[in-house]
């Protein structure tokens, strides 16, 4: 897994006054979870642009006022009209606990549906697994080549090394719908 570097300060007062002040500074209020302590600090809207609009996932190497954290990126919140960041919570990692996120996913390969004259439907971005953060890899890669015409890759029926599967087990990840023109064919036949 990547790691994403971020440079913080602690901050000095909490509140709803404080955290306006420091975005009119262009610094976005953050809190760290998950250790012994929860931090209140804040980061720069530009150093923690490329972190929030990815599809990726990162293990953020925080550094609060010099001292260093490892941690995930858990919510951000934004303004519900603007959509500018307003808010963003990490948790802290170890390497001896487990932790819960939302990893993207990938599609491998040329279903056999699609060479018949399906459409390839791709339901499910992202998978929420629970394992170490070691163990974590950048995508969940599925094959799909032998997915035929109607069928359907679900989350019961996907297994991935050192990592548990925690979204429902009869969600469709994909599917090869049919078309138009394959039921046409299929009903020629």
């Amino acid at each position: 897994m990547k790691t994403f570097q971020l440079e913080g300060s602690k901050r000095d007062s909490i509140g709803k006054k404080a955290a306006k002040a420091y975005r009119k500074e262009s610094l976005v209020p953050s809190v760290l979870y998950g250790g012994e302590n929860v931090t209140h600090f804040t980061v720069s809207k530009e150093g923690i642009r490329k972190l929030i609009y990815t599809p990726e996932i990162f293990i953020v190497a925080l550094s609060i006022d010099g001292k260093a954290y490892n941690a995930i990126l858990k919510d951000a919140q934004y303004h519900p009209v603007s959509d500018e960041l307003l808010h963003v919570d990490f948790l802290q990692v170890f390497e001896d606990k487990p932790v819960t996120v939302e990893i993207p996913i990938e599609l491998e390969g040329l279903a056999e549906g699609v060479k018949a004259g399906g459409k390839l439907s791709l339901e499910m971005r992202k998978l929420k697994v629970r394992g170490l953060y070691k163990n974590f890899p950048e995508k969940l890669t599925i094959n799909i080549e032998n997915l035929g015409l109607g069928k359907t890759v679900q989350v019961g029926s996907l297994q991935f090394d050192n990592l548990e599967l925690l979204n429902a087990k009869d969600n469709v990840v994909a599917a090869v719908k049919l078309t138009r023109a394959a039921r046409g064919a299929a009903a020629k036949a």
